[in-house]
């Protein structure tokens, strides 16, 4: 027999949608509530197509050319030379590497999808529900949660409100709505199986490898579904499909999706951040089960997390815990083990305080501590990129801006919430085009990056700035010095 796998559902999105506390609380369901929830999502669900140019494969001794070599031409010279100015190869073209799905969730164009969906690209398109095609940027992805953030310049957007994960139950119906196989606005129905579902067969230290607090439910879910909506019967928000648990990589009954409590806090942080503000609490743990209760001769507690090492400079050891104890809730949420223990702490800041409430010796105590980042630190994190340090999304200005501000090409800057970014620092306001940086004309948010990248990796001593000239779309030109210096 096959052994099972986690298949995440690459193709286009899907929407879940499950019942309201009022439903679960006995209301009879009728046709209309899913029929309302469908037509209520269906357009805030896109397709996300994701291009990238192949790399050309080279292989010496297995039908590669020997004058290649490096080290052949470091002694003979490279004699295809010629023969290469005479014939150059042709480039290849940017092919599709993906198709998954996304989730309209700001009207201003803010698509939360997969990160798996738009990995690797190079080029991303989202093609809308009335077959609208536009292309996206990247606002930050964050591969521990398996969730990106994408933005497109779209008017008249379908949004789908965010809305609470916590209050679903298990048994509540559920619809998924997306494109699996590349079928579009194809509706399927199902319950809530499990909530805070880790897959992994292996015990976790807290913060390494993925974040595992799924969603499950038996809703029909195939390749395609990947970074598809999960909704209630509101039509809200409660979770981002993800991935398949199969033997065939078909749907097998189980579907899993990513709660909107761990999409909220990750969604905010890129958006703000361009990187995910994670906590640690500093410790490698292991469940606690029957025989590990027996082999401790444990007391005061039945379910929780063992601690198995307190890590130095970390919030765990600032907050006295030691090997030995057992963690039964953070903020009084409780914690039953792996999935549940990632969920909270997926949710908090470095920085943010929090109450942890733990067993030891049979006596249960509690104590408030910060958070803590990986490094031992408060601060905030932020990402090496230019949109990160910058504090800016850079987009492509309109043809009639361009027009009109007489300038053949440039880059638009938006800043983000992020209030140490540095155009936000030196002044510079939304809307601002970018038309040269050092010299150089941009033409494109590419550009920007390797500027950013080459200048901040100057040898210590140079003057490491960003000479930035454009215009504002009143025709006020600008001038702004960044300094990268750290």
């Amino acid at each position: 027999m096959k052994k099972s796998s986690l298949i995440p559902a690459l193709i286009s999105g899907a929407a879940f949608i499950t019942s309201t506390p009022a439903h679960a609380a006995g209301v009879p369901i009728s046709q209309e509530d899913f029929i309302k929830a469908a037509e209520s999502t269906v357009n805030g669900v896109v397709s996300v197509k994701s291009y990238a140019t192949p790399q050309p494969q080279q292989s010496y001794g297995q039908g590669g050319d020997i004058f290649d070599d490096p080290f052949f031409q470091f002694f003979f010279g490279n004699p295809s030379q010629g023969r290469r100015q005479q014939q150059q190869p042709r480039q290849s073209e940017p092919r599709q590497i993906g198709l998954g799905s996304g989730v309209i969730i700001t009207d201003d164009g803010y698509i939360v999808t997969n990160n798996h969906v738009i990995d690797g690209a190079e080029r991303l398109e989202v093609t809308l529900n009335d077959n609208r095609n536009f292309t996206a940027t990247v606002i930050g992805a964050d591969a521990v949660t398996d969730l990106a953030l994408i933005k497109i310049d779209a008017p008249d957007l379908h949004v789908i409100p965010m809305g609470d994960s916590d209050d679903l139950h298990v048994g509540e119906w559920v619809l998924a709505v997306g494109n699996p196989f590349g079928f579009t606005s194809t509706v399927t129905s199902g319950i809530v199986s499990a909530k805070a579902r880790n897959i992994s067969a292996t015990t976790r230290t807290a913060g390494n490898g993925g974040i595992e607090a799924y969603i499950q439910t038996d809703a029909a879910v195939n390749r395609g579904n990947s970074g598809g909506a999960l909704v209630n019967l509101e039509g809200e928000l409660v979770g981002i499909n993800t991935a398949i648990y199969s033997q065939t990589g078909t749907y097998a009954g189980c579907s899993f999706a990513i709660p909107t409590s761990i999409v909220q806090k990750v969604v905010d942080d890129l958006r703000s951040f361009g990187t995910v503000q994670r906590a640690f609490l500093g410790i490698s743990f292991v469940e606690l089960t029957p025989e590990l209760i027996a082999e401790k001769k444990l007391r005061g507690a039945t379910r929780g997390i063992y601690v198995a090492e307190v890590q130095d400079r970390s919030a765990a050891r600032e907050a006295g815990l030691c090997e030995g104890d057992i963690i039964t809730a953070i903020n009084g949420r409780e914690i039953s083990g792996t999935a549940s223990l990632q969920e909270i702490m997926a949710r908090l800041s470095p920085g943010e305080l929090a109450r942890i409430t733990y067993v030891r010796d049979g006596e249960t105590r509690s104590v408030e501590v910060a958070m803590r980042n990986r490094a031992g630190k408060t601060d905030v994190t932020r990402p090496e990129t230019a949109m990160g340090v910058l504090g800016a999304i850079f987009s492509q200005p309109s043809r009639e801006t361009l027009d009109r501000l007489e300038i053949s090409r440039g880059v638009e800057v938006k800043l983000t919430d992020d209030a140490f970014g540095l155009f936000r620092k030196a002044g510079i306001g939304n809307g601002f085009i970018i038309t040269g940086i050092n010299g150089t004309r941009i033409s494109s948010a590419d550009d920007i990056e390797k500027i950013f990248t080459s200048v901040r990796a100057m040898p210590a001593g140079e003057e490491k700035v960003l000479f930035i000239s454009g215009t504002y779309p009143t025709g006020k030109q600008a001038y702004y010095a960044i300094d990268l210096a750290d």
